[in-house]
């Protein structure tokens, strides 16, 4: 291995520096009381797209209140979308006429579908769709997209995902409600640093699959959303990622930690009552929390109630991945409030894992871990 040596660097070589460095550095839009080209506004029967595909790095557009029918990418960094109150973007009735690295991160019964709005890196290289994984996993990116911010919108309605960033980095997802999205109400892939919080996820026609997923290269975030009417509210396939103070309700399973995935955090969230649509009985599904084949995980002051499922309900469930061969081990479960559950604390795993000092709801049976 080649060894580093160090030089001295004086005053002059670091003037230097800074000169290439400014120089190299790309121009941002800048604010000025005479200067409002940062600033852009979207009305009603114009296009949010058109906006988008003309600002430059450091634009801000608000959307003014209206319906708006469109598909919209943004593949430029430093870009912040505004929703106004009553602003709203909804599924046109084709898929967009130019297919983006959204197109076909997910599929429905083999027709690739598409994302409300694609926030994505440069030439992203994408695995092919493999039904079992629900959604396309990253390869690579030739550079990624940088301090996206998209806040305030209704997003409705999409068949795919409504909301979806592959390959970004310090993307924020804030203060938006997004409904009825079919696959995903909103997913990240192959992605660093991402933040979706704030946000109401909610289905308004029937059980829908994956509210919220998190599937990135590392620091994701997903806090005080509000989750309801989907199959599960919170996957989590990114090692360390964080879910925290969200609030759950009627859906199959709350936070779900996929097989594999080493160190995440599973904080101060309320999932409760679970919807009479999940499939029941035995063989059904009714889960708070799910650990499946993960490592290391912290599940702490989370309070999980009203999971009922004809004797079957789990309130915390560890298992170990016979299809993967993932063992659930070195997990911690502690300092959650849990009642009202058919079972509170149940774990199959063939590895240790820790459950203590957890408040347990009355009467529970035997092989109940809570207690």
């Amino acid at each position: 291995m080649a060894r580093q040596t160090s030089h001295p660097i004086t005053l002059h070589t670091l003037f230097l520096l800074l000169t290439i460095f400014l120089l190299s550095t790309p121009t941002l839009c800048t604010p000025s009381p005479k200067k409002k080209d940062c600033y852009k506004t979207v009305k009603p029967n114009q296009s949010i797209q058109a906006a988008l595909t003309a600002a430059k790095k450091g634009d801000t557009i608000t959307v003014e209140a209206g319906t708006y029918t469109e598909y919209l990418t943004i593949s430029k960094s430093d870009i912040t979308l505004i929703g106004k109150p009553g602003a709203k973007l909804v599924s046109p009735s084709t898929p967009p006429s130019k297919p983006n690295p959204c197109t076909g991160l997910a599929e429905v019964n083999g027709t690739k579908v598409d994302a409300g709005i694609c926030i994505h890196g440069k030439n992203v290289v994408l695995d092919v769709y493999k039904p079992e994984l629900q959604h396309r996993k990253f390869i690579s990116v030739e550079q990624r997209v940088k301090n996206v911010v998209v806040s305030g919108l209704t997003i409705q309605g999409y068949q795919g995902i409504n909301v979806a960033v592959v390959a970004g980095s310090n993307v924020r997802v804030k203060h938006n409600t997004l409904l009825d999205g079919g696959q995903y109400g909103f997913l990240s892939v192959g992605s660093k640093d991402t933040l979706a919080a704030h946000n109401a996820v909610k289905s308004s026609a029937g059980l829908l699959g994956i509210a919220m997923c998190m599937d990135d290269y590392t620091s994701a975030e997903f806090s005080n959303n509000d989750i309801a009417g989907y199959f599960i509210a919170l996957c989590t396939q990114t090692a360390r990622g964080v879910v925290k103070k969200n609030t759950v309700k009627q859906c199959c399973i709350g936070p779900f930690v996929d097989p594999g995935i080493v160190g995440a955090r599973v904080i101060e969230n309320t999932v409760r009552d679970r919807n009479p649509a999940c499939p029941p009985g035995e063989k059904g599904v009714g889960a708070g929390i799910v650990l499946f084949g993960a490592r290391d995980t912290v599940v702490k002051r989370n309070v999980v109630e009203g999971i009922r499922n004809g004797g079957f309900g789990v309130g915390v469930f560890i298992s170990d991945d016979a299809a993967t061969g993932e063992k659930a081990t070195g997990n911690v479960v502690q300092g959650n409030r849990l009642k009202d559950n058919d079972l509170d604390v149940l774990s199959v795993a063939a590895g240790a894992n820790t459950v203590q000092g957890n408040t347990c709801g009355s009467g529970l049976p035997p092989g109940d871990m809570c207690q």
